[in-house]
């Protein structure tokens, strides 16, 4: 049974999740303090993270912040901040989704399901054949899901590694945000696509020599992005 942790201050949003994720079948953990919930997440072992911004003694970013520094297991943050700096600011800190209250119960439970999903099958242990793409000094390494930049070692988050890779795999063709946002993360939501812009920002950073110059991820103006060879 997957076990999902959820941060919550407010009661009623967070039983109501809870209520939901159990009904479908989930082991589920409710907090409503920031420092008890980054400690839990921190120490134990959950498949799934939902997570609130404005918490007590520690708020959801910082909570974001400091266990993707250490774990890749998916971030739903849940959260009334509408505005497009706080979902940028989440995404950034390694966030797999992010939705508004108020919300779907059944959303949030769709949305669950989808990541532990994708998240299963990125990191299951199931033998697989080595492939390696080699694009002048770029290597992905897919079977061990290392990323190499002139023989130097990158760190990618999950997210990440999954979006540059399946760019490589489809060189010099143009992908727009609202494609590329539902062949990653599985949802054909518009509203949500700056997640896509946040992540190709952090890959640039992480791949390019000249991130204001990319020469692997190529934005195409009013069209969306391509990988170039």
């Amino acid at each position: 049974m997957k076990k999902i942790l959820i941060i919550e201050d407010d009661p009623s949003i967070g039983e109501l999740q809870r209520d939901y994720l159990v009904i479908n079948g989930f082991n589920v953990e409710l907090v409503a303090s920031g420092k008890e919930g980054l400690n839990k997440a921190l120490s134990i072992d959950y498949d799934l993270i939902i997570l609130d911004l404005m918490l007590p003694h520690v708020d959801g970013f910082e909570i974001c912040r400091q266990v993707r520094a250490v774990k890749e297991i998916p971030i739903l943050i849940v959260s009334a901040k509408k505005e497009d700096i706080d979902k940028i600011r989440g995404l950034g800190l390694g966030a797999d989704d992010y939705i508004i209250k108020p919300f779907s119960p059944s959303e949030l439970v769709a949305r669950a399901k989808a990541h532990l999903a994708r998240y299963e099958r990125l990191s299951g242990n199931k033998p697989v054949e080595k492939k390696e793409i080699r694009i002048r000094g770029l290597i992905i390494e897919e079977a061990s899901r290392r990323v190499y930049v002139n023989n130097k070692e990158v760190n990618l988050t999950a997210k990440e590694f999954e979006l540059l890779t399946f760019l490589a795999k489809h060189p010099n063709r143009v992908f727009s945000k609202e494609e590329l946002f539902e062949l990653i993360w599985g949802f054909d939501l518009a509203g949500d696509i700056s997640t896509v812009t946040v992540h190709i920002r952090k890959i640039r950073g992480k791949i390019e020599i000249t991130p204001a110059n990319p020469q692997y991820i190529e934005t195409v103006w009013g069209a969306g992005y391509r990988f170039t060879i």
